[in-house]
């Protein structure tokens, strides 16, 4: 489309090269096991950009996904030639050449940033007490003022919206006991910023949308207040805040 075509082109008021419809695959890092799949569709290389998140000349919107992603909606940001300050620079090449040849002929990189909108996101369990996080004791008890966390303590938080396990149940399936329905996507805890180590992720048994994640404070976790916050497949929730003495 083009404000001033040439023969056998549209005209528009709006000026794109193409129509395209793209499927990102998101596996986990051992490149087998998928996470979801995020569809989008739009117009390509042209102007001018919606308004909105900054997206160069893509016009995309992301028009559903699967697995993690059920339900995700949002667009498409701007690709961005290369990685880093050593880039190499894109290389066009043909559909007809032959992809064994694409490391002898060079080529680079492209990224493409996702402005995603879940239909779920990681939410910790709120009770009338504080966030549901407890003490890895035999009383389980919860961690609060008269009870703190401490650095390099396990503790177990309850959350909802951590996505597909990975064995497969029908919606409204409640989570087995035995085997644990582990959580199929990358779940990552943080306090005060700083990564926790994940021992385990797995849907509640009995429950249909609660999860367990148990996680150990980071040694050297200063006293007061800390921050925690969950994600899963990279979907970031709110963060909660515990006491640690």
């Amino acid at each position: 489309m083009s404000t001033s075509p040439q023969p056998w082109h549209a005209i528009a008021d709006t000026t794109r090269a193409s129509i395209r419809y793209e499927t990102y695959e998101i596996l986990q890092s051992d490149g087998v096991t998928p996470v979801g799949t995020v569809m989008t569709n739009g117009m390509n290389n042209g102007g001018p950009s919606p308004p909105g998140p900054p997206v160069g000349t893509l016009n995309f919107a992301i028009v559903g996904g699967t697995g993690a992603y059920l339900g995700v909606r949002g667009q498409t940001g701007n690709a961005m030639q290369g990685l880093g300050s050593a880039a190499v620079p894109i290389r066009a090449a043909s559909i007809t050449e032959s992809p064994a040849s694409r490391r002898i002929n060079g080529g680079g990189h492209v990224v493409f940033t996702l402005y995603i909108i879940p239909m779920f996101w990681p939410t910790v369990v709120a009770t009338r007490r504080g966030p549901a996080i407890m003490h890895s004791d035999e009383y389980f008890s919860l961690v609060s003022a008269s009870k703190p966390a401490a650095a390099d303590e396990i503790l177990s938080l309850f959350a909802t919206g951590l996505g597909p396990t990975r064995a497969s149940l029908l919606p409204g399936q409640p989570f087995p006991s035995s085997p644990l329905a582990v959580v199929n996507s990358p779940v990552e805890v943080t306090v005060n910023g700083k990564s926790a180590e994940v021992l385990g992720a797995f849907g509640y048994p009995g429950s249909v949308d609660i999860y367990q994640v148990n996680f150990r404070v980071p040694p050297g976790t200063a006293t007061g207040t800390a921050l925690i916050l969950v994600s899963a497949a990279w979907v970031s929730g709110v963060p909660v805040s515990i006491p640690v003495q």
